[in-house]
C-alpha cells in the first residue's frame, strides 16, 4: 500500500549523533529500511553501539518489545560507498555544518538519484536555498523547467539533538522547494513520531535565530565576569525553569557547532548582535568542544 511520504528506502549520510539518531527513529518509528553511510568506520561503530544501547534501554523500560527492537536494528544497514545509496527514495544529509561540504554532497546525489527522490538537509542554520542551487545541472539554467525540477526536491528537515528524545522537527522550504516535496517531508517527519513546525529560509531559521544569541550572550557574561558558570546556569534552571542552563546546553550541542551557527548568523545578516564571543572562539581553538570531547564549560567522563 502506498504511503503519504513515499519513502520505502531512506539514506542517511553521516553516522554522528544526528545521523545515528535520524536512522534510529526512521527505523523504529517510521519502520523504514535505512542505508547509513559515514567515511569514518570508527564513527559508524560508535553510532551503531549507541543505537544498540538506545534499543536495549527502550526494551528494559517496557517502551518496546524485544522483537520490535530487533526488527528496527535489522532495518539499518551500513554501506561503505555512496554508490550503494543512490537507489533511495529520500536521503537525509547530516554532515558537518559547512556550506561547501553540503553543496558537494547534494550535487553528487542530485546527479545519481531518481528524479522523484527527496534531498533533505539536517542543517540547523545554513541557507537551504543556497544548498538547493548547487544541484542545478551544469549548463542548465536554474530558471528552466529542468533546473526547477532539480532544485524543487531539496528541503530542510532540522531534527533536534538528541533525536530519539526531542519531539520537534523544523521544516524549512527553500525558495525552490515544491509543495509536494514539503508535504512528503512533513509526512515522513510525522511518521518518525515528530511534531513539525515550519520556518522561512532565513539564517538560523526560528530555533537557532533565537537560541544561539541567547547562548552567545551567556558566554559573554562568563567572559566578562558578570557571574560564574554555575550561577549563570542555575539562574536559568531555577529562575526560568529551563531543563539545563545555557552553558551546559552549549556543551551538549557542541561548541564548534555553536560557533559555526553563530558565524552563519553573523555573516548572513551583517548584524553585530550576532558577533561570536571571543571566549567561544578560543575554546573551539583549544578543541574544548563540550561533551563530545570530554571538556567544554564542564568536564565529562565516559561513565
Amino acid at each position: 500500500m502506498s504511503i503519504a511520504h513515499g519513502v520505502k528506502l531512506l539514506g542517511v549520510l553521516g553516522a554522528g549523533q544526528m545521523g545515528t539518531g535520524i536512522a534510529f527513529v526512521s527505523a523504529l518509528r517510521a519502520k523504514v529500511p535505512v542505508l547509513l553511510h559515514d567515511k569514518s568506520k570508527d564513527q559508524v561503530a560508535r553510532g551503531l553501539a549507541l543505537m544498540d544501547k538506545l534499543l536495549s534501554k527502550d526494551v528494559a523500560k517496557g517502551r518496546i518489545q524485544s522483537n520490535e527492537a530487533q526488527e528496527a536494528r535489522d532495518r539499518v544497514r551500513v554501506v561503505d560507498a555512496l554508490d550503494d545509496m543512490y537507489d533511495v527514495d529520500m536521503v537525509i544529509e547530516a554532515v558537518s555544518e559547512n556550506l561547501d561540504l553540503k553543496k558537494t554532497v547534494f550535487r553528487s546525489f542530485s546527479e545519481k538519484l531518481r528524479p522523484d527522490a527527496i534531498l533533505a538537509t539536517n542543517t540547523s542554520s545554513i541557507s537551504v536555498t543556497k544548498i538547493a542551487a548547487s544541484v542545478v545541472p551544469e549548463g542548465v539554467s536554474a530558471a528552466s523547467a529542468e533546473g526547477q525540477a532539480a532544485t524543487g526536491r531539496v528541503v530542510g528537515l532540522h531534527f533536534f539533538n538528541p533525536v530519539p528524545v526531542m519531539k520537534l522537527v523544523e521544516l524549512i522550504s527553500a525558495v525552490q522547494t515544491t509543495p509536494e516535496t514539503l508535504a512528503r517531508a512533513r509526512a515522513f517527519a510525522e511518521a518518525c513520531g515528530k511534531e513539525v513546525t515550519t520556518s522561512q529560509d532565513v539564517p538560523g531559521f526560528v530555533s537557532n535565530a533565537l537560541l544561539m544569541p541567547f547562548i552567545n550572550e551567556a558566554i559573554m557574561c562568563l567572559e566578562k565576569g558578570v557571574a560564574t558558570r554555575d550561577d549563570i546556569d542555575k539562574t536559568f534552571r531555577l529562575g526560568m525553569n529551563h531543563p539545563m542552563g545555557p552553558l551546559q546546553l552549549a556543551d551538549f550541542i557542541g561548541l564548534d557547532t555553536c560557533l559555526a551557527i553563530q558565524k552563519t548568523l553573523y555573516t548572513g545578516t551583517s548584524d553585530s548582535k550576532y558577533r561570536p564571543s571571543v571566549l567561544l572562539e578560543r575554546m573551539v581553538d583549544a578543541q574544548w568542544l563540550g561533551k563530545k570531547s570530554g571538556k567544554g564549560f564542564y568536564e565529562y567522563t565516559d561513565d
